[in-house]
């Protein structure tokens, strides 16, 4: 037996990222072994996830992969955790088309129990009508409880347990107000590059929630017990992919990517020169390499392998700052500067260009379909260039994103969910 639950809100900035990572700390010191996981194609919050769990957090999500796959994924990664916690994305029922591939779908898919977070400041028995239109909106999502956040003092949880006890629903506790709990932000969201404080965070959760119920009362074998063997992160090839990392500037990676290989290492652009002689496939994910412009630019030997391996036709696969690494150059506020010249692009980053990009992406490639999600503010200087493809968004409309095919390399602004490409 385990505990399994997905935390979720009503809408974005409901407090649902700071409860789950302060979930997952309490739990963690109390001696759980906690597996994290993400609804959506997310980056950031994941990363928050890990540093308290000490474990990659696996992103669940039903549009780019089917609800097979992502209940498999829960199987093979929720496998020996004592606790599985999955953090939900924007409001609970805020999908591509209505509802499809929300939160609530995820909770569906694996038939989990809810736990709602509610940003309770400047209301009290109004919580209860939202409330309500939450509980009975669908009858295949089922409430474990609510946690309020935000709240003002004793006197005002008072008032909102009254709300739970009126509906009959559980009232799992609350986090009062503090402004030393606010996370700083990025134009691309949380700054993981911090390191978050969670003793605070921690403490208080200790103290106003009912952790203890909330794991008693969710405990289940549903969708963790295996059947079959493993199917999501078996490795498909025996392949060797060199892949780069850096905790900025290429850091956006799937760890079920990772675990499709048979053999991954690392480098790091800023720092190292690869060894590309014996490998399948150069991998480049995205990131922030608009922040680390100096460092990459200086590592000229780093920039020559890479554009000589690409030139003799070496596998490579570049997302959205892999892709503006490969690129002519970068072209920031401070300056422009050289990057590997495998694509005869330039991509500004001047604040003045900065135009926010967006949504899920499909696009279909030596005949199979490729899926994933883009989300930038750079742009191409002088105009988008010609696609190889067309690439579509979630409803099946034609957007501009373009998708680069020369000799072995793919690049895109597109981050893939599979990067299984040409390795056959």
């Amino acid at each position: 037996m385990r505990t399994a639950f997905l935390i979720a809100a009503p809408a974005s900035g409901s407090g649902k990222t700071t409860i789950a990572r302060g979930l997952m700390a309490l739990l963690a010191s109390k001696g759980y072994r906690v597996q994290p996981f993400k609804c959506g194609p997310d980056y950031i919050d994941t990363k928050f996830h890990e540093a308290v769990c000490g474990c990659p957090s696996i992103c669940l999500d039903t549009f780019m992969a089917s609800p097979e796959h992502v209940s498999q994924l829960f199987m093979d990664y929720g496998e020996g955790a004592d606790v599985c916690i999955v953090e939900g994305m924007m409001g609970l029922f805020d999908g591509y088309d209505r509802d499809k591939g929300s939160s609530a779908e995820i909770a569906r898919v694996l038939d989990l129990p809810v736990v709602l977070v509610v940003d309770a400041r400047s209301a009290a028995y109004s919580m209860a009508a939202l409330l309500s239109g939450f509980i009975n909106f669908r009858d295949d999502i089922r409430f474990a409880g609510v946690i309020f956040n935000k709240v003002g003092s004793p006197r005002h949880f008072d008032m909102l347990r009254q709300v739970c006890d009126d509906l009959r629903i559980a009232c799992l506790g609350y986090l009062p107000k503090s402004p030393s709990l606010e996370q700083a932000s990025r134009y691309l969201g949380l700054d993981f590059s911090e390191k978050a404080e969670t003793k605070e965070l921690t403490g208080l959760l200790e103290k106003h929630v009912c952790w203890e119920e909330l794991m008693r009362q969710n405990s289940t074998t549903l969708g963790l017990r295996r059947s079959h063997p493993a199917t999501a992160t078996a490795p498909p090839c025996d392949c060797s992919v060199l892949l780069a990392r850096n905790a900025e500037s290429f850091s956006f990676v799937y760890q079920e990517n990772i675990d499709r290989f048979g053999k991954v290492s690392f480098f790091d652009p800023e720092k190292d020169v690869p060894s590309l002689d014996d490998i399948d496939l150069l991998y480049l994910p995205g990131g922030y390499p608009e922040k680390h412009l100096q460092a990459l630019s200086d590592n000229k030997a780093a920039l020559g392998a890479i554009r000589n391996y690409a030139e003799r036709g070496g596998r490579i696969i570049a997302e959205c700052g892999g892709m503006m690494y490969l690129c002519k150059s970068i072209v920031s506020d401070e300056g422009e500067y050289p990057m590997c010249g495998v694509l005869p692009y330039k991509i500004s980053a001047l604040k003045e260009d900065r135009k926010l990009s967006l949504g899920y992406r499909s696009f279909v490639l030596d005949g199979k379909e490729y899926r994933g999600h883009e989300f930038h503010y750079t742009q191409f200087v002088g105009g988008i260039p010609k696609s190889a493809v067309q690439v579509f968004n979630a409803k099946g409309e034609p957007v501009s994103t373009p998708v680069f095919r020369y000799k072995n390399v793919l690049a895109s602004y597109t981050h893939l969910y599979e990067i299984m490409w040409n390795m056959e």
